[in-house]
């Protein structure tokens, strides 16, 4: 991120050096599995081995809808995109999309982590989140 931009909520995700993002989860050795966001101990078992990981960035749609009234606090723009994607990896992800068209997407449609500014403050800084876009060259649409 540049120095006019700012993450939603920070440790959810970084830059990468070729200037992607990727999503940062959570370990745990004892259940075998990864869950979004990280916590400190596992949601599954309870155990406090978690351990940082970073996820794949792509996956497909699984379920989608456009959110079209302001959420309360949220000064971005409406309609947008809102989803759940499974990551290559299987765990499955609630989501900003960056498509607010729900005739425009398919289920199984591949999917792309992306960055995503949501606002700008009074300030000139952009907030920026993660979201998911179609994948370049998927026939549902290409990414915004």
């Amino acid at each position: 991120m540049t120095a006019a931009t700012r993450p939603l909520t920070e440790g959810m995700f970084r830059d990468r050096a070729d200037r992607s993002i990727v999503l940062i989860g959570g370990y745990s050795p004892s259940s075998g599995r990864t869950h979004f966001p990280r916590l400190a101990a596992c949601p599954y078992t309870g155990a406090d081995d978690v351990e940082e990981v970073e996820l794949p960035t792509d996956g497909t749609l699984w379920g989608w809808t456009a959110v079209t009234a302001r959420p309360p606090g949220y000064d971005g723009e409406v309609p947008f995109g809102f989803g759940v994607v499974e990551l290559s990896d299987g765990l499955r992800v609630i989501t900003r999309l960056t498509v607010a068209d729900p005739g425009a997407l398919a289920f199984g449609q591949p999917m792309h982590l992306v960055a995503d500014t949501l606002q700008t403050d009074e300030d000139g800084t952009a907030v920026v989140t993660y979201a998911f876009a179609p994948a370049s060259g998927d026939p549902h649409g290409s990414a915004a």
